[in-house]
């Protein structure tokens, strides 16, 4: 068995080797160095790492929801395709727009569209890698292809979207929720979209300079997991630029949680009653902002 300290510093590797750009087979020697074995080691990377066979909080088949997919036509979002999932209802909903990990549209990011379609909205999550042929199942070579993005084209693809969104949502009504490469996209979102965009929800995302924060207009809700100092380094600046620049933030710090705290399909990761507790009030600043 492996003890709960080196369990965390294999945490904290993983996480230099999917965001810091930390050599594979440096990665791997740390990693069974830690673990014991080589074997061990793919066992305890396997826990970190997303599960593609965990099973969804809300199942594809839901007989609440319909699911579709979409291909966006206006602008700079044209030719992207998206999983959407909205209650099964011919009346209007808000849209919240997905904004996937840098592991690109998965299973769980489904998942989360889903969960935002049972809670009363239209869960559009987005694949940023539709340009390069979709996301791969190889999530090393999603996030290769991520790392290549040209971040300011896809942030205004975002908005865009954004944009687009609003003319079939209730009320007009478009917001945002982004994870990891995503919650640092909803950061870039709220500096670019304006007005356009209702209302962002960043969990765990690094953030742009603290003078962007004057930009924003939209209201704003910061997760952020209280080990995860790579992200907390920038991210703690910006929630007390935004503040000081009067903007509408709501943030949420959670004690001794990980990076991807959210994401159920992470063993080692995952962190129930924060994923919990954070979804519930992500929903609640939906219903507020959006209606």
């Amino acid at each position: 068995m492996i003890d709960q300290d080196k369990r965390q510093e294999a945490i904290l590797l993983y996480d230099r080797f999917t965001h810091e750009g930390l050599d594979r087979r440096d990665f791997m020697t740390r990693m069974t160095a830690i673990a014991g074995s080589a074997a061990a080691a793919e066992l305890l990377i396997a826990g970190i790492a997303a599960s593609p066979a965990a099973a969804a909080i809300v199942p594809a088949n839901d007989k609440r929801l319909t699911t579709r997919t979409m291909t966006f036509s206006e602008g700079a979002a044209r030719g992207y395709k998206a999983y959407v999932a909205e209650p099964r209802t011919r009346s209007l909903k808000p849209s919240v727009l997905v904004i996937h990990e840098n592991r690109g549209l998965n299973d769980y990011t489904r998942d989360v569209a889903r969960r935002l379609a049972v809670a009363g909205f239209r869960g559009v999550a987005a694949d940023f890698l539709s340009a390069s042929g979709g996301t791969p199942a190889n999530e090393d070579k999603a996030r290769e292809m991520i790392g290549k993005l040209d971040l300011g084209a896809v942030t205004a693809a975002g908005a865009a979207m954004v944009r687009e969104l609003a003319k079939s949502s209730r009320g007009g009504k478009v917001g945002a929720v982004g994870f990891c490469w995503g919650g640092a996209f909803i950061n870039r979102l709220a500096v670019l979209a304006g007005k356009d965009l209702d209302a962002g929800v960043s969990y765990y995302g690094t953030a742009p300079s603290p003078a962007e924060a004057a930009k924003v207009q939209s209201p704003l809700l910061i997760h952020l997991a209280g080990l995860d100092e790579r992200v907390n380094r920038s991210a703690y600046p910006w929630v007390k630029a935004l503040r000081a620049a009067k903007k509408p933030v709501e943030y949420h710090g959670y004690a001794g949680v990980n990076h991807a705290f959210h994401n159920d399909t992470s063993a080692e990761r995952y962190a129930k009653a924060a994923a919990e507790l954070s979804w519930e009030r992500t929903i609640r600043f939906f219903k507020r902002y959006l209606g």
